[in-house]
């Protein structure tokens, strides 16, 4: 009976195939849409049999590798930076400092979760992103984000992670420019403000990551710079944020230090560092971080990231020589002082050519980031007439400036750099001009110099229409642990 079935429908099946045909065969119009039906059916059929392009997977090791840099960032805020500023100031008011840096850290990290990551990586304008990842949406644990190389990528959560933790210590940096007098309530609002309105735009506008599908499928330079960021597209090199974090953030703190105020007594009284001990803790975490910020900034465990590495390593150590023999010849004395902040300078200078410039330019950048930086505490400030109190103009300023400027040197691959990077061919480009370069530094320099300054006036004025800027004569001068916090960080 099966059998006998099979064979009824068979031949059923064969009758109406016979039907359909003889109808074509009769009108040509619905020959040629049944045509059309086959063909697409035949079409769709073959697409669905072919193999799927392969998955872009994360590699383990630089996913690791990435995890790791950005924990060793977030050490270089808390506690790296809380130490080296709390030392720096007077014994009551270091815990004013670190409970801003706490704060703003832990501020900025949830506005960065918000909305800040979607505003500086993702496609939007040319001076800021858009709100595809608004709140962090679509972000998956299978979401990825590209590296430098074709094909490479990382788990987005982890890119997001690492670049929060950029944000939230370029922030935090500031409040050393008006450290032991502003309050707490208006160095808050100035931190979302100007994380919004600065921050934010210097990040998208220098830095921009092509996405997974540019690498994945070769797309032209021209079709990825179309969609970067208006700096990135004149082709200013910034590894690792000498533009968008120091010079940055250095001059928010320049504009906060003349708007806020000089200290009460500023001039007449003596205002020396009251821990040299946490001075030297904090800049050695930092130091110890910042392999993690300039090499992480590879994006992967590769040679970049090595070359990174070495040059974070030559160039502080040649700035801490540079500042302490400088020091040493105009003083008489190397000083503590001295060689913690030559570390720092150090860092700060290499930070935008880590990963552009050979190890013997990283050593002259050093050397020279020592010298200048001395002078830029020194000479610079009294010139400008500043109560910067924690020297943040003097070294992050004049330290991501002349990094800036020097990148565009010892990029040159006559002087072992690493050139101008093409994601087309994969590699360093033919002809490096160092002029040009330098030009283009230059121009990346001066709009975050313009854009920041611009941004902190508006801000602070906003804040001080709002809340006022600085605490009362008598808070200032019982001190900002007491009057601000409610504690002293030390009990005779």
């Amino acid at each position: 009976m099966l059998i006998w079935m099979k064979r009824l429908l068979a031949g059923s099946a064969m009758a109406l195939a016979i039907g359909a045909t003889s109808v074509m065969v009769a009108s040509p119009a619905f020959a040629a849409e049944e045509a059309k039906a086959v063909a697409a059916s035949a079409a769709a059929a073959v697409t669905a049999a072919a193999p799927a392009a392969p998955a872009l997977v994360p590699d383990k090791a630089d996913t690791a590798w990435l995890l790791m840099c950005t924990a060793l960032v977030i050490l270089m805020t808390l506690p790296g930076l809380a130490l080296f500023y709390g030392g720096l100031t007077r014994s009551k008011n270091i815990l004013s400092v670190l409970v801003q840096c706490m704060f703003g850290f832990s501020l900025i990290t949830v506005l960065w979760a918000l909305y800040g990551y979607s505003l500086a990586f993702t496609e939007g304008s040319a001076f800021i992103g858009g709100f595809d990842r608004l709140f962090l949406a679509g972000i998956t644990p299978d979401s990825v984000a590209a590296t430098f190389s074709k094909g490479v990528v990382i788990p987005e959560f982890v890119f997001m992670s690492f670049q929060a933790a950029f944000a939230t210590i370029t922030c935090c940096l500031i409040i050393g420019s008006f450290a032991e007098r502003a309050k707490f309530s208006a160095i808050v609002l100035f931190m979302v403000l100007w994380f919004t309105f600065s921050y934010l735009p210097i990040a998208h506008m220098v830095w921009f990551w092509p996405g997974p599908d540019d690498i994945k499928d070769a797309a032209s330079l021209e079709a990825i710079t179309a969609r970067a960021g208006w700096l990135w597209q004149k082709g200013v090199l910034d590894f690792a944020g000498g533009t968008v974090v120091h010079i940055n953030a250095a001059m928010a703190g320049l504009v906060g230090s003349f708007m806020v105020g000089k200290r009460l007594g500023y001039g007449k009284e003596a205002m020396k560092p009251h821990n040299l001990v946490f001075v030297m803790i904090g800049a050695s975490l930092l130091w110890f971080g910042w392999f993690g910020f300039n090499a992480g900034s590879a994006l992967e465990a590769n040679g970049s990231a090595a070359l990174a590495f070495v040059n974070t390593l030559l160039a502080t150590a040649a700035a801490v020589l540079g500042w302490s023999c400088a020091e040493w010849l105009i003083k008489g004395k190397p000083s503590m002082l001295g060689g913690a902040s030559g570390c720092v300078a150090g860092l700060v200078a290499i930070t935008p050519a880590a990963g552009f410039v050979g190890p013997m330019g990283a050593l002259i950048i050093g050397v020279a980031a020592g010298v200048i930086c001395l002078w830029g505490v020194s000479g610079l400030k009294k010139l400008l007439g500043s109560d910067d109190s924690l020297d943040v103009f003097g070294i992050h300023g004049v330290g991501g400036i002349l990094g800036a400027l020097l990148t565009g040197v010892f990029a040159d691959p006559a002087l072992g750099g690493s050139g101008i990077w093409d994601y087309v061919a994969n590699a360093a480009s033919a002809e490096y001009s160092i002029s040009s370069q330098v030009w283009i530094q230059s121009q990346g320099v001066i709009t975050t110099l313009i854009w920041s300054g611009v941004v902190s006036f508006i801000a602070f004025k906003l804040v001080d229409i709002v809340i006022g800027l600085r605490v009362k004569e008598d808070q200032e001068r019982e001190g900002l642990d007491i009057s601000s916090h409610g504690e002293t960080a030390y009990e005779s």
